[in-house]
């Protein structure tokens, strides 16, 4: 356990980042899985629309940190190269 109040400061602090870094990469999968529903359904506007809508939320993970940069390039290609080729 902590001992110094900074020490315990830092606790409190990293447990409040964690719920609202958890809530950004749910909310990111949701936009993701939109994407990949309108794909497996074969609607090629939907899923358009849809990595439209998830993109910039993608990009917003990456300036907040939450995500790495490199991971959010390759999911966005993928999807892209999905979208594209229905």
């Amino acid at each position: 356990m902590a001992n110094t109040p900074q020490a315990r400061k830092r606790i409190r602090r990293n447990n409040r980042r964690a719920e609202v870094n958890g809530a950004r990469i749910s909310r990111i999968r949701n936009f993701v899985k939109k994407v990949e529903a309108a794909c497996e359904a074969g609607d090629k506007e939907a899923a358009a629309a849809a990595l439209k809508s998830a993109q910039p939320e993608m990009a917003r993970g990456v300036a907040r940190g939450v995500l790495h940069k490199n991971t959010v390039a390759r999911k966005m290609s993928r999807l892209s190269k999905r979208v594209a080729a229905l």
